[in-house]
């Protein structure tokens, strides 16, 4: 390999570059349709269902607050101003609100309208306001129950893309900040969109420099040398820059989980990278010159730190059995990561320190003489406490099925979106003051030769809507009912009280033959063009996707039980049923993953050690920090949700690492000749230093994330930062009791 250093060299600088110059085509993205469980029978469902209809996420929502209450002349004008300029807003197909919509008033003579607010008129403001708060198709929906806030409904084209989402929010912004507004909020997927993805880019780069200086300055506790810091960050930061050079290439797209990948590849880098250095600067301390110390490096540290990579990417590359496309890519993506680290830290850091004395690299201090002693100490102490050892894991299993059994999925949209953010905010004054954002659909199917429009049927849909009102956390229901509710109301004076079903079904076939005289682009968003099949559209509050389902099995019985199935059948559907379905997944995903990942690994280290004994001592110490994470989240109250599940396939995955670094160790003194108790005594002494060093970097580097504003982001490096420390103590106290008690002497 000497022969080739410079050319190695000159390579990865050539990679170096190209990686480079790709970095600022890296893709983007964020939609909810990212975390639709693929192969599910009910996202299959709904996207047959869309086809007849449009996407229940097709809307942008500008919410217009005056706290001393809306029905004010100026704020109506610059409201109804800003619905009318709306329409000409990129990407929107029309606009509405409260001072657009008008009462139709059936005369003698012809059908004439009255304006829901008469702007030019504030003495019939009082009046019109005490109208609209009774009015259930705008309560929550355009106006907020105290009547201090309207809401201008945008509709934008269908399945909006990120540009796109990008060119709305801009121009919508530059026309709001037109008004001064003393108060405004968003809500839509073209904000989600945009404002998620901006996290992204700021999460990575914040990761990336927060990461880098935590980095430096541990690598130099450790080298205390310029040179020695240099090469290490060199190695790191190389392997950081062909993976996302890599990824651009290759057209990954970046999503919701991106912002892991900075500290990931950090972090395992720097563990490949302080093994092989700690293992070159101990051989040339013993006097072996540089071409001889890289060699055995390579040949002993080399093979470890191969296993290491391949494990973690194993375990990594368990999440492609995920069936939630971020998820699956992220693994797909991390597991390219660790290869590329590996790689970068095999070839290019070898052929980097084979230049350099290991005086040069750090400084020979007497705190490798304290280090040897804490080792040895700690090798002693497993020797003598063997029955301690063993009780104390027993107990901490004891305390950690405790915790598990609390486990939860009960998430929400809420603790997913950003710190002290103006869109959390938003969101969460759309929460409280008007409706959620979360769809829930039911389809609605006519059965037999029934229609969508016939009496039966219509009448079966108010029934429903009737009940989904018992329920505080659903809002904004709209059907067909409102149509014929309307011509109701309309033929009755426009009484507040006549807004509701005709009695029979003579008036109900009058109301129809009108409803048939609507030209069909205004209804065919509520009814299909066979008229077999019609929707019923609301709004659910963020309450929890357990609470979510449990309303959903209300509803089903309530509908299996009072509806009439001759007649008509409905189905829960919608881009929030979908996403909630996630929780149930990320249960599945978790255990099948971390099952493949761990029989993948375990055949591996079998097929190394040629022994299932050695495989059992391998396995044992790392599945305790699963455990552990498991028991932190139902202590903590974290919800086991998509991107927290994720954490177990992390801890596996890197927490195996010391493992391999211990037994590799033992395996060669064992085939130079050592007996079982020296070989545990020297891999303690050899590789004792760089497993505690490695793991306070995880665990640092992982805590970096506690700088996130992204919630998930700070529970998931909260949970592996402290688990994997479990699995370092796993290692040094758990490990050598296992191989003392499994693995005999020979003869």
């Amino acid at each position: 390999m000497m022969k080739f250093r410079v050319g190695i060299l000159a390579l990865f600088a050539v990679l170096a570059i190209a990686s480079a110059l790709l970095l600022p085509k890296l893709r983007f993205s964020f939609d909810f349709e990212q975390f639709f469980p693929s192969g599910d029978p009910d996202l299959a469902f709904f996207k047959e269902f869309i086809k007849e209809f449009e996407a229940d996420d097709n809307f942008m929502l500008v919410a217009l607050r005056r706290e001393e209450g809306a029905f004010e002349q100026q704020f109506l004008e610059n409201v109804h101003d800003l619905t009318l300029k709306s329409r000409d807003l990129p990407h929107v197909l029309e606009s509405n609100s409260l001072t657009k919509f008008s009462y139709p008033i059936k005369t003698p003579f012809a059908i004439v309208t009255t304006p829901a607010i008469h702007i030019s008129e504030p003495e019939y403001y009082e009046r019109d306001r005490e109208r609209l708060l009774k009015d259930e198709r705008f309560v929550r929906n355009l106006i907020s129950t105290d009547g201090k806030t309207l809401v201008v409904f945008l509709k934008t084209v269908s399945n909006i893309q990120l540009d796109q989402a990008r060119e709305l929010m801009q121009a919508l912004d530059s026309l709001v900040t037109q008004y001064n507004f003393e108060e405004f909020h968003y809500l839509g997927r073209p904000y989600f969109q945009k404002e998620m993805v901006d996290m992204q880019i700021r999460e990575i780069k914040m990761s990336f420099i927060v990461s880098g200086v935590l980095v430096v300055f541990i690598l130099f506790l450790i080298f205390r040398r310029p040179i020695g810091v240099a090469v290490a960050i060199s190695a790191i930061g190389l392997g950081l820059l062909l993976f996302m050079g890599l990824l651009s290439a290759l057209g990954r797209e970046l999503n919701a989980m991106a912002a892991l990948y900075p500290v990931l590849m950090i972090i395992v880098g720097t563990s490949d990278v302080i093994h092989i250095m700690s293992k070159y600067i101990d051989e040339r301390n013993k006097g072996r010159g540089r071409d001889e110390a890289i060699l055995i490096t390579l040949k002993e540290i080399g093979l470890a730190v191969f296993l290491t990579s391949a494990t973690t990417a194993i375990g990594f590359a368990s999440l492609f059995t995920n069936r939630i496309p971020p998820i699956r890519d992220f693994g797909i993506n991390a597991a390219i990561g660790v290869l590329v680290a590996y790689i970068t830290s095999l070839f290019f850091l070898s052929a980097l320190l084979s230049f350099f004395r290991a005086d040069q690299i750090t400084v020979a201090a007497r705190s490798q003489i304290r280090w040897q002693t804490a080792m040895l100490n700690l090798y002693q102490f497993t020797d003598r406490k063997k029955r301690s050892i063993v009780y104390g894991f027993l107990a901490a299993l004891l305390i950690c099925f405790s915790g598990m059994a609390l486990v939860n999925t009960n998430y929400n949209i809420t603790n997913n979106l950003p710190k002290n953010a103006k869109i959390t905010a938003d969101f969460l004054f759309f929460q409280q003051e008007l409706a959620s954002f979360r769809p829930m659909e039911i389809a609605v199917y006519a059965q037999g030769d029934y229609l969508a429009t016939d009496y039966a049927v219509v009448r079966e849909i108010d029934k429903t809507e009737q009940y989904l009102r018992t329920f505080p956390d659903i809002q904004a229901i709209g059907s067909i009912t409102a149509l014929f509710k309307s011509i109701h109301q309309m033929n009755h004076g426009n009484a507040e009280s006549a807004y509701r079903m005709p009695n029979d079904s003579t008036q109900f076939g009058q109301y129809r033959r009108l409803l048939d005289k609507i030209p069909a682009s205004m209804t065919n968003v509520m009814i299909s063009r066979d008229e077999t099949k019609t929707r019923i559209t609301s709004r659910i509050g963020d309450v929890g996707a357990d609470s979510i389902k449990n309303i959903g099995l209300q509803i089903d019985q309530w509908v299996a039980a009072n509806t009439d199935t001759s007649v008509v059948k409905f189905y829960r559907t919608g881009t929030g049923l979908i996403i909630d379905k996630n929780a149930e997944y990320a249960r599945k995903n978790l255990i099948q993953g971390l099952l493949l990942a761990i029989a993948l690994i375990g055949i591996l280290m079998a097929l190394l050690f040629r022994d299932l004994r050695m495989t059992i001592v391998f396995l044992l110490p790392n599945i305790f920090p699963l455990l552990v994470a498991a028991a932190i989240m139902g202590f903590a109250g974290i919800e086991l949700e998509a991107g927290v599940s994720i954490i177990f396939t992390v801890v596996f995955g890197i927490a195996v690492d010391d493992t391999i670094h211990f037994l590799s160790r033992f395996k060669i003194a064992r085939s130079q000749g050592q007996n079982v108790e020296s070989s545990i005594k020297i891999t303690f002494l050899e590789t004792g230093k760089p497993m505690v060093l490695t793991s306070v970097i995880l665990f640092f580097g992982f805590l970096v994330m506690l700088f996130s504003v992204h919630p998930p982001s700070v529970i998931v490096g909260t949970l592996i930062s402290s688990t994997l420390l479990s699995a370092l103590v796993g290692d040094l106290l758990l490990t050598p009791v296992l191989i003392r008690w499994l693995v005999k002497e020979e003869g």
